[in-house]
């Protein structure tokens, strides 16, 4: 059956079928039961006068009922979820920048989101968990009566926007990525598609699910085959192979940070491991060390499986391929979706074994960046996508990167703006000066480090920054290390030099 919208995607699984479950004997939430709950929950939010075009913010604890809420209000309006560890000030950036009609948060929980929306006038509408009716199963009540009219009722069509995610860029402020029905749609075939996925195979989710890697490659492409998807509260690598023996997964996907910490405990669950049922390991979002790649096929005897994505593309751009076709450690595989190229400085295309920047096209990616004119001039040449990363294609076409073209540190598979923490750091007052950048770092890839001038006259340690930073930074983006210096080196043209900097400073 052809899937143009999310709702034609929930009719792939048979009505007995389990589609969303939990570990610790949560009872499964089978295909017909979800069906139920979407249609319930987009009448729901009708009566509460939200509907398509309408944003839902999300702010949810890692589980079946952020995958399912998700899914049931990207339905019928557009979800844009957030992370449950964001700092007040980020809070409101976010619903403000998205313009939210309501934010929904879990019954029973007291997220800072909660008193950011009430500063805004946006309406609080908490989901009520119902476990005993299935793992995923919730009701949505407001805190306050809301009533309305929608001015576009009913299930989103294909051009209607499903889901919006921030992305940070080369500039401090981070930019709205919208993402339709049909790009969700067509990420989620295009990984079904890669994976082969069947009603029979049982994804375990251990990605959070605010973020486009767990939404897209474990929740809808399980959904887009009929299959099963697991929600765990999050990743854990003391409970991972608890998991791995209740729910027995045929397959899961994460960062590379995490499957490092899988392999770290692996040899002490050796039986569970010789019982498991793997038959593949995915991993995205991060470059995955060949040596890590090949110690995991070793210890689960499945075939690894690295993918490229980013936000913009929903998600999946490459990919390497399952057997009898080579999967090439060190790269990240084949065009798995969209058209996949390297485009040359004067926006030609090149050919096979030549280095430039990768873009893309196809119906995955999203038509651009919402209320930036400047940032889509920059992105879009051609119909390509510039996805600022370098790289070269090989002679059997598979894609290996070999570097950012911008500033962003991608610490473990998250991509910050420089400027950002700039921006927060320069707010206390013993700086003069101060400039973010990356240093490498043994297992997440990247790390954030800070370049810092002090007034003269002031004082200032490293962990009274971080301090600072705290209060105004999730957790992620604060520096590990800060280096104080009389003067940060700059460019001919007075530009700071952010690319390089860590090995100036005999960090990297």
């Amino acid at each position: 059956m052809s899937a143009e919208t999310i709702a034609d995607l929930l009719q792939q699984g048979a009505d007995d079928r389990s589609a969303i479950c939990a570990p610790d004997g949560a009872k499964p939430l089978r295909y017909r039961e979800l069906r139920e709950l979407v249609a319930r929950t987009v009448a729901d939010l009708n009566s509460f006068g939200v509907g398509r075009g309408d944003r839902v913010a999300m702010v949810l604890p890692n589980g079946p009922e952020a995958a399912t809420a998700f899914v049931a209000i990207a339905a019928g309006a557009i979800t844009a979820p957030l992370s449950p560890l964001l700092r007040p000030e980020e809070y409101q950036f976010n619903l403000s920048d998205l313009r939210a009609k309501i934010l929904v948060v879990e019954a029973g929980t007291d997220s800072p989101a909660r008193a950011v929306a009430q500063k805004l006038g946006v309406p609080v509408v908490e989901l009520h968990l119902s476990r005993e009716q299935g793992a995923g199963y919730f009701a949505l009540r407001p805190v306050s009566p809301l009533s309305g009219s929608p001015s576009s009722p009913g299930m989103g069509q294909t051009d209607d926007e499903a889901l919006v995610l921030h992305t940070s860029g080369s500039t401090a402020r981070p930019k709205i990525v919208p993402l339709s029905q049909r790009n969700v749609l067509a990420s989620s075939r295009h990984i079904a598609t890669t994976l082969k996925l069947v009603p029979e195979d049982v994804c375990l989710n251990i990605m959070p699910l605010f973020h486009i890697h767990g939404l897209m490659a474990a929740v809808l492409s399980s959904l887009r085959a009929g299959a099963q998807v697991c929600c765990t509260p999050g990743f854990n690598g003391l409970r991972f192979f608890h998991w791995l023996d209740e729910v027995k997964p045929t397959w899961y996907t994460a960062v590379p940070t995490m499957h490092q910490a899988i392999l770290s405990r692996a040899s002490r669950h050796a039986d569970v491991v010789a019982r498991s049922r793997l038959r593949l390991i995915r991993s995205s979002s991060a470059s995955l060390p060949p040596p890590v790649m090949a110690e995991l096929e070793r210890t689960f005897r499945a075939p690894v499986i690295e993918a490229y994505g980013m936000t913009e593309a929903a998600h999946q751009m490459t990919s390497n391929p399952l057997p009898p076709k080579p999967r090439k450690p060190g790269t990240v595989g084949i065009a798995a979706g969209p058209e996949v190229a390297v485009m040359g400085d004067e926006g030609n295309i090149l050919g096979r074994g030549r280095t430039g920047e990768v873009v893309i096209r196809g119906p995955n990616v999203t038509a651009g960046y919402e209320a930036n004119p400047s940032a889509n001039e920059q992105a879009f040449i051609d119909e390509w996508f510039r996805t600022g990363d370098q790289g070269e294609i090989d002679s059997e076409g598979y894609l290996k990167l070999t570097g950012r073209l911008k500033e962003l540190i991608n610490r473990g598979g998250e991509k910050i703006g420089p400027l950002e923490i700039d921006a927060v750091l320069m707010e206390h007052p013993a700086i003069q000066q101060c400039c973010a950048f990356a240093m490498p770092h043994d297992k997440l890839g990247e790390e954030i480090a800070a370049a810092v001038v002090v007034r003269e006259g002031k004082t200032l340690t490293e962990r009274e920054l971080q301090q600072f930073a705290e209060k105004h930074l999730a957790h992620f983006k604060i520096p590990r290390k800060v280096v104080f210096l009389k003067e940060i080196p700059k460019g001919p043209t007075g530009k700071l030099q952010r690319i390089g900097l860590a090995k100036k400073l005999g960090l990297g």
